[in-house]
C-alpha cells in the first residue's frame, strides 16, 4: 500500500510516502520502497511518479489522502476522494445515529386520520347537496374565451 509515513518532530509534521505491507502499521518504520515525501506546513513535496505507477501496476493501493495530493501535483487525473479521519469518524457516528431513530419511529407509528379543513367540509357538503343548491358554486366550469369566440 502506497501511503504517508509520519516523520518529524512534535509539531513540525513531515511525511514519506512509502511503500508499506498493507499490515504493517505506518509507525513501524519498515517500509518496502520509498516514493516521495511531503511537508504539509511548507506544501513542499518530491515524488517520483514513474516508482508509483510502477507499484500501482503491480497491484499496490493508494490511500485516499496520497490519492488527493498526487491528483494535486498532477501524477493522476481525476476528482479528489472526500477523506474522513478517524477522529471525524468517530465525532460523526453518535450525530448520524440521532436522527434516524426519531425518523423510524413515527414510520413505524399507524398512521393517525387528520381532522378535515373548513373547506374540505364545505366541499363534501356541496356534494352530498346539504347545503341549498343557490348557495353552492355552480359545478360548470365557465366557459373560455375561445369557447365563447366559436
Amino acid at each position: 500500500m502506497i501511503r504517508f509515513q509520519r516523520i518529524g518532530r512534535k509539531n513540525d509534521p513531515a511525511f514519506r510516502i512509502a511503500v508499506l505491507e498493507k499490515t504493517s502499521g505506518p509507525k513501524a518504520g519498515k517500509f518496502v520502497d520509498l516514493v516521495g515525501t511531503y511537508n504539509p506546513k511548507t506544501k513542499e513535496s518530491t515524488l517520483k511518479p514513474e516508482s508509483i505507477k510502477d507499484w500501482v501496476a503491480k497491484g499496490a493501493q493508494i490511500s485516499p489522502s496520497v490519492m488527493n495530493l498526487l491528483i494535486a501535483k498532477g501524477v493522476y487525473d481525476g476528482p479528489k476522494i472526500q477523506v474522513i479521519s478517524k477522529k471525524n469518524l468517530e465525532k460523526n457516528k453518535p450525530a448520524e445515529a440521532a436522527p434516524e431513530a426519531p425518523a423510524a419511529a413515527p414510520a413505524a407509528e399507524e398512521p393517525t386520520e387528520v381532522a378535515p379543513t373548513e373547506e374540505e367540509v364545505a366541499e363534501e357538503a356541496i356534494e352530498t347537496e346539504e347545503i341549498a343548491p343557490d348557495a353552492a358554486p355552480s359545478e360548470e366550469a365557465p366557459a373560455t374565451e375561445e369557447e365563447q369566440a366559436a
